[in-house]
């Protein structure tokens, strides 16, 4: 993102025309080169076992991925293409009902794959993570943003 414009519409993009982000209400709060902040305010419908309670499963780990996915972004233009080709997940503890935040740092940026660690961590207790990620991403640069 070169311009203040250019980072507007990225997160624009990122939280109003991905249908599932805007669905689950996913924030970008920062993304620069290489990294990457959202957060996931919290909905009932998040809960996964009512009798802990505990947050799903799922939607930590679609907090990794999506997070990953921008990290990497960060590091392309919007019209290039990022799609998962593996991801781990290791749950460290239960996830609160409470609002999620996650960071992402590209580890590894390639032509066509780029590397990502990411952590998940409930925003009233920033020092307590809740998961870390792994992924692998797919980078498919648009043929016209090629110099």
């Amino acid at each position: 993102m070169k311009d203040k414009s250019s980072s507007n519409a990225f997160i624009y993009f990122l939280e109003e025309e991905i249908p599932f982000n805007r669905h689950l209400g996913i924030k970008v709060e920062k993304a620069e080169k290489g990294f990457a902040r959202l957060y996931l305010p919290y909905k009932p419908h998040f809960t996964g076992d009512a009798r802990r309670p505990a947050l799903h499963g799922g939607i930590i780990s679609t907090l990794v991925d999506t997070c990953g996915g921008v990290a990497v972004w960060t590091c392309c233009q919007l019209e290039d293409r990022i799609a998962t080709i593996d991801m781990r997940v290791d749950y460290l503890r239960p996830a609160p009902q409470a609002d999620l935040g996650a960071e992402s740092r590209v580890k590894l940026m390639g032509n066509r794959v780029a590397n990502v660690e990411t952590i998940v961590f409930a925003l009233n207790s920033p020092d307590r993570i809740i998961a870390e990620g792994r992924a692998v991403y797919n980078v498919r640069r648009d043929k016209s943003s090629r110099n």
